[in-house]
């Protein structure tokens, strides 16, 4: 049976810009159509931005790589028109539990609170996710939305200008050049078009390197996230195993740093490997092997000029805390809406630079979360490990000590504290619904609070009176009017009154809070949109 990663999903077909005279000009180029590209892409023709995709591969990706979604993520996905794929194909988990040696120390539950409509986390190989977005991509073009993917198509020379960007592609074919008026680069840690414009990462290279092996078998294990700290199968390493769809397990397996990357690949040197984790008798086939070394890296700036980095382009972490794929989402996520108001007109380009500011701070979160997991996963001095295996053995008796422990703090949202899109908050409201925080879900009637929100400028109000629609240069901010007695439950109130009778939000078009009151102020509101879009204040300076 042909796998999904083995089948063309785009073929490369002539474009009718390679029979040109001249450079044809598209709005927006993505470079990369991994799941960072294409979530780019698709948003952008959902909002009617012709855009094109160059990937020089034709299919998804092999082996399942990033496996690991948490519930933003699939809260975007399901505003880009394929969460529920995700889910439905997924593994769904809350439970996972620590070792040390050969016992259990202790577990833990990352079931969300009630009242969610996502699970905190899924498992799903990166293929099945790649194909989603293929297809959605796909979709999205038979609607005739501005959306053209070619694949077999290799970026190789960027030229970087103030009005645009050209770029030279490498086809069977031959060679053809395009322009655009920007570029945005999904291509990867090794992101060539970095390369290519004489810029890199800064950050650390840790001195080890974990094995990923994906496993079909049948087995009995329970759906969970188990690691282990100095399993008696891997003495004085670490280990992991995870889940996925169709009977396969990802299994990480910590080999140390002087290594022979090729050799530790081969079969014959995984499979011993395997049976002393799994019992000789165990019955498996190797699906995908690879090796990673811990990265936690990222560039200085993500937009340089028309030309805009994100995901594992613009920066990397160590894949303990599915910070991966996740946090590039909520790169494009952050991105699209400002790029699209930027190129109607309806904000300087300047907003742009938030960009930078919101996602620098985010992968700055990130590369600290997992440099401090990979630390106490792989420890570098004896006192280090002294440490880290005493906070082992008090987690087993006490409750105190399981906080520390660190396997990989998984992936939570950024919160943009100190944004300078940020307007107005008050005191006495849910420090979770902050300006800067993403909505918190709650259920509303016989939906979703998100299912309503996102993709536009929103004033959602509850339990308070405003108008039902106000422009504010061109910007319409609809209103999002809701009551506590649309939520019995109480869950709306909790997540966003708190003390307060009534809330009054303003919502950026990606979900996250741009402003907040308690009773209407237009004044304010105008004040905050334009905070919100980078725009000038309207208010007119008087002399003293």
């Amino acid at each position: 049976m042909t796998k999904i990663f083995e089948t063309p999903l785009y073929p490369y077909e002539r474009s009718a810009d390679q029979d040109a005279a001249e450079p044809v000009r598209h709005p927006v180029v993505v470079i990369g159509a991994g799941p960072i590209g294409l979530a780019a892409a698709i948003d952008l023709a959902r909002h009617d931005v012709p855009v094109v995709i160059l990937d020089e591969n034709d299919k998804v990706s092999w082996g399942s790589r990033a496996i690991c979604f948490a519930k933003r993520p699939l809260e975007i996905l399901d505003r880009l028109g394929c969460g529920q794929e995700m889910v439905d194909k997924g593994v769904q988990w809350n439970l996972g539990k620590v070792f040390f040696g050969d016992r259990k120390v202790y577990d833990f539950n990352l079931l969300p609170e009630e009242g969610h409509h996502r699970p905190a986390f899924i498992n799903l190989q990166q293929y099945y996710f790649e194909e989603y977005l293929v297809n959605r991509a796909r979709a999205l073009e038979a609607e005739g939305k501005p959306i053209d993917l070619r694949g077999g198509s290799k970026v190789t020379a960027v030229e970087a200008k103030d009005d645009g960007v050209l770029l030279t592609v490498e086809t069977p074919d031959g060679p053809y050049r395009i322009a655009a008026d920007w570029v945005i680069a999904c291509d990867g840690a090794g992101s060539p078009v970095r390369s290519m414009m004489g810029l890199d990462f800064v950050g650390r290279v840790f001195e080890d390197n974990f094995l990923i092996a994906d496993v079909v078998m049948e087995a009995g294990f329970p759906t969970e996230r188990w690691f282990w700290f100095d399993p008696p199968f891997n003495k004085g390493q670490s280990a992991l195993l995870h889940k996925q769809p169709d009977n396969v397990w990802r299994i990480d397996l910590q080999l140390g740093w002087d290594i022979d990357k090729e050799k530790e690949k081969k079969p014959e040197n995984v499979i011993p490997r395997l049976k002393a984790m799994l019992g000789e008798d165990a019955k498996f086939e190797l699906e995908w092997v690879s090796i990673y070394t811990f990265q936690c890296r990222r560039m200085e700036k993500f937009r340089h000029g028309r030309v805009i980095f994100a995901g594992d382009a613009a920066h990397q972490v160590s894949p303990f805390g599915a910070r991966g794929a996740n946090s590039g989402l909520q790169d494009t996520d952050n991105l699209i809406w400002k790029l699209k108001l930027v190129m109607e007109g309806k904000a300087p380009e300047t907003l742009l630079d938030s960009y930078d500011a919101e996602r620098v701070h985010a992968a700055d979160e990130n590369i600290l979360n997992s440099s401090r997991s990979t630390d106490f996963i792989t420890p570098k001095s004896d006192q280090s490990r002294i440490f880290r295996d005493a906070v082992l053995d008090l987690a087993e008796h006490f409750e105190f000590a399981r906080p520390i422990v660190n396997s990989g703090r998984l992936s939570v949202p950024a919160t943009y504290d100190g944004s300078p899109l940020n307007g107005p908050d008050v005191a006495g409201m849910p420090d979770r619904t902050r300006p800067g925080a993403p909505a918190v879900d709650a259920p509303i009637g016989n939906g979703w609070l998100l299912s309503r929100l996102g993709d536009r400028f929103q004033l959602m109000t509850i339990d308070a009176d405003a108008p039902d629609r106000i422009d504010v240069e061109g910007i319409e901010v609809e209103r999002l009017e809701l009551s506590t007695n649309d939520d019995p439950s109480g869950a709306l109130a909790e997540r966003y009154l708190g003390d307060a009778q009534a809330g009054i939000y303003l919502m950026r078009p990606d979900q996250h809070v741009a402003a907040r009151w308690t009773k209407f102020n237009e004044a304010e509101l105008r004040s905050a949109v334009n905070t919100a879009t980078g725009a000038l204040s309207n208010r007119v300076e008087t002399p003293d």
